[in-house]
């Protein structure tokens, strides 16, 4: 894996990109332990969004960071945080519709997202070997959501019956957040880390209280899984996202975010463990020609 500037990916940032993945991975299980139990979208995207902003603007104003925005970053900051408040209340969706594991699946098709919007909108084209890629990924994901319905027994109508809203609104995730990560790199790279995703998470958490109130309301959880679900997810993501937007667009965020895509990996072996939740044995297989795919494309040398 390299840098945008072709240095090598230190042991260090190779580590912290897995320890986001891993956070990330548990935040969605927890997740959907939360929407098992009584609790919605966007109740959880409120949460997690409003706790996590407002620790960061406490560690800010103990450390005595100040804050200036160009007029460029007013304009930019504002529309990365819908971005990721629209991703945030699509993901979770999807996980509360499908299997964890491949929620994000879908979702992580983001890197090649990521590298398409670049070439819409900073005419950086796709390289050849994410265009190489790309087919194979198709493939994968096409296994590790089992398309036609074979390992499920249902029939390709009556499996896209049952995954098709679920996969739509991981795809939706994946497209918004591969669209975050391009101009926070472009638009927003030289804002402050900590200052950027407080504002992120602010906008995030004000785009969920939209849908909140719409509502009617928040809907809590009704049991104290659901409880330790929501804190777990909110403590989880806030922790990951605040180490990716600090770090990521130091490491550049087309070819470096890839290693990521092991969340679903992650993911898969929790949401077992804690949820029972199992794939078919193809389904597996294609869960690993995806997350090999896109991690290989990430970590190739330039």
């Amino acid at each position: 894996m390299t840098h945008p500037t072709g240095r090598a990916l230190s042991a260090g940032a190779f580590a912290t990109l897995l320890l986001i993945a891993l956070m990330m991975g548990a935040n969605h299980v927890a997740a959907r332990v939360a929407f098992n139990n009584g609790a919605d979208v966007a109740t959880a995207v409120v949460f997690r969004s409003a706790v996590t902003a407002l620790v960061i603007v406490a560690l800010l104003a103990a450390q005595g960071v100040r804050v200036q925005f160009s007029a460029r970053h007013k304009r930019m900051l504002p529309l990365i945080g819908l971005l990721i408040g629209v991703q945030s209340l699509c993901l979770y969706s999807s996980v509360a519709r499908l299997p964890v594991a491949l929620a994000l699946l879908a979702f992580n098709t983001y890197p090649i997202w990521a590298a398409l919007w670049s070439w819409a909108f900073y005419k950086q084209p796709p390289e050849r070997p994410l265009l190489l890629a790309m087919p194979v990924i198709l493939v994968g994901l096409a296994l590790a959501l089992d398309v036609f319905g074979a390992a499920s027994g249902l029939g390709a109508q009556g499996q896209w019956a049952r995954i098709g809203a679920g996969v739509g609104f991981a795809l939706a995730a994946g497209a918004t957040f591969g669209l975050a990560m391009v101009m926070t790199q472009h638009e927003a790279g030289d804002v402050d880390g900590r200052v950027r995703t407080a504002t992120t998470m602010t906008m995030a958490g004000l785009v969920a209280l939209t849908m909140v109130v719409s509502q009617g309301g928040l809907q809590l959880p009704q049991a104290p899984a659901g409880w330790g679900g929501l804190f777990a997810l909110t403590f989880l993501y806030g922790t990951a996202i605040t180490i990716l937007f600090t770090v990521l667009p130091r490491l550049g965020v087309v070819g470096n975010s890839a290693i990521m895509n092991v969340e679903p990996v992650f993911a898969l072996i929790l949401a077992w463990l804690i949820l029972g939740q199992a794939i078919a044995p193809m389904q597996v297989l294609g869960a690993l020609i995806v997350v090999g795919a896109v991690v290989t494309l990430g970590m190739r040398k330039r």
